[in-house]
């Protein structure tokens, strides 16, 4: 039997193509003729990029630098001690934004029809499913460190300065994991309702020093750039996420990129149409003038406070805080609305100077309806809005919800995962005015395509589930009026408590 180094060199490449992307850098080291069948070959390191890892669609690759990004990142995850790897978050964050820049769009995901199959996002699954990683990675923003430092009694009231990029950091790659990490420590064994995040989050998300002019009162930074505040968008993520677990609506199949499962779409184009029943209809010209996948139905969660419990947390009689320190923490309850929305676009138009100029500025319209109409006859409205992208290129959506032809709420958000992403957007919404009244956090992401047939089947379906769950998770009465939807249930002070 002849020996791998007397084989051709076309087989040895064929054989080598299909090793581990840790083995690889082993080989070399064996002998002469392996090194030189390595070394400085970019098509041997192509051929095992494409049997690891997605086959990349948007732009160029360097195969060999992408291949030892992978390994370098399974090994620094792979150590034990946390602080042995913590200060590798800038490495750690630019790798996986690398791999779900180029992760796959085709196929389908089983058990999901919205999710595409991707070998990138089951990889970072795997790594971000220990739970070292994710202390070391995506518990490292401010309201974490606020949390770990009130549950073992440190002062934070000397904590500001502007936000840091650690902070951020974490925050992003915490927001692209897609699954909000609901206690200050990951691991099951400290998961107690001492170091729960829920009512950090809901202390930032609920402060309305969080709402400026600089920021468009949304989830960006203070600064008038519109670059976005990932640690805003990750506490929203956090509120939402906990009020939707509680109430068990993360079942409900068209709620599963939301906050269920891991890197649920948190690319570009990652959103997937289900198979339609019949021919799709043509899409009509504007529709394909738009890059953003506007037109369909949506599925938006809007929380919020009781209007009394809101004015006292923020304009208490309580001394208030320095602008540099935050409220201190809420748990208090909070409602929950569950929205669909159908929206289609009505124009496009040039970015403006303040826009990003990559893609052009898309305007839509459409309606919003409750999912149960009989907690309110006048909760549905009208919609309008405008999607273009910021200065740095994140998507950015603005809505307003009209009652009587009256525009009343606006909201301010962010796509998570960019352009036709499956996981969705994240924001705040408010009052249009941007005045002194509620606000609160909202997302909603796209569960079917407008003028496919199937459509009304995909709708009837959810409300459904909907009713289903209803029969098992009785509304309370509530007499607020923001929002434009209905309030699914009342969430105690701190999920899975009891409501009093």
């Amino acid at each position: 039997m002849p020996l791998l180094t007397d084989l051709p060199l076309e087989i040895i490449y064929h054989i080598l193509g299909y090793v581990d992307p840790q083995d690889l850098g082993w080989i070399p080291r064996i002998c002469k003729s392996l090194c030189h069948a390595v070394s400085a070959n970019s098509t041997l390191f192509k051929q095992v990029y494409l049997n690891h890892l997605d086959a990349p669609s948007r732009g160029p690759v360097d195969w060999e630098p992408s291949l030892k990004d992978l390994v370098r990142l399974r090994a620094l995850c792979d150590r034990y001690d946390v602080d042995n790897k913590k200060d590798e978050l800038d490495f750690v964050h630019q790798t996986v934004i690398e791999l779900l820049k180029h992760a796959s769009t085709d196929g389908v995901r089983p058990g999901s029809a919205a999710l595409p199959e991707s070998r990138n996002a089951d990889i970072l699954t795997h790594i971000f499913s220990d739970e070292s990683n994710q202390l070391a990675f995506l518990c490292r923003s401010f309201i974490y460190e606020r949390a770990r430092a009130e549950f073992h009694s440190r002062d934070i009231r000397y904590w500001h300065g502007p936000p840091k990029p650690e902070h951020q950091k974490s925050a992003h790659l915490h927001c692209l994991y897609g699954v909000p990490l609901l206690h200050a420590y990951p691991s099951v064994r400290r998961q107690t309702r001492q170091n729960s995040m829920y009512p950090f989050a809901s202390s930032k998300v609920y402060d309305l020093r969080q709402y400026t002019e600089k920021n468009k009162w949304g989830p960006f930074m203070d600064d008038g750039t519109m670059r976005v505040d990932w640690e805003k968008v990750e506490a929203i993520m956090i509120v939402l996420g906990a009020n939707m677990i509680t109430l068990g609506i993360p079942s409900m199949q068209m709620c599963e990129t939301y906050c269920s499962v891991p890197f649920a779409g948190t690319w570009p184009n990652s959103w997937k149409s289900p198979p339609a029943l019949a021919l799709p209809r043509e899409p009509d010209t504007l529709e394909h003038l738009d890059p953003y996948g506007i037109t369909g139905v949506w599925l938006r969660v809007v929380c919020f406070l009781d209007y009394t419990d809101f004015f006292a947390y923020n304009f208490g009689t309580e001394e208030q805080p320095p602008p540099h320190v935050p409220r201190p923490s809420i748990s208090v309850g909070q409602a929950t609305r569950l929205i669909l929305m159908q929206i289609f676009v009505t124009s496009v138009e040039q970015p403006g100077p303040g826009d990003g100029q990559g893609l052009p500025v898309v305007h839509f319209k459409g309606v919003s309806r409750s999912v149960d109409q009989g907690f309110d006859e006048n909760a549905d409205s009208d919609l309008r809005g405008i999607v273009r992208l910021t200065p740095e290129g994140e998507v950015r959506w603005t809505t307003f919800s009209i009652f009587g032809g009256v525009e009343r709420w606006r909201s301010e958000s962010v796509q998570v995962g960019g352009v036709r992403s499956a996981k969705g957007v994240l924001g705040h919404w408010f009052d249009k005015l941007r005045s002194a009244r509620p606000a609160g956090p909202t997302a909603f992401w796209k569960i079917s395509d407008k003028n496919e047939p199937r459509n009304t089947g995909a709708v009837s379906n959810l409300f459904t589930e909907v009713d289903e769950f209803s029969e098992t998770n009785p509304d309370e009465e509530d007499d607020s009026d923001e929002g434009d939807g209905v309030v699914f249930q009342y969430i105690p002070s701190i999920p899975g408590s009891q409501a009093e």
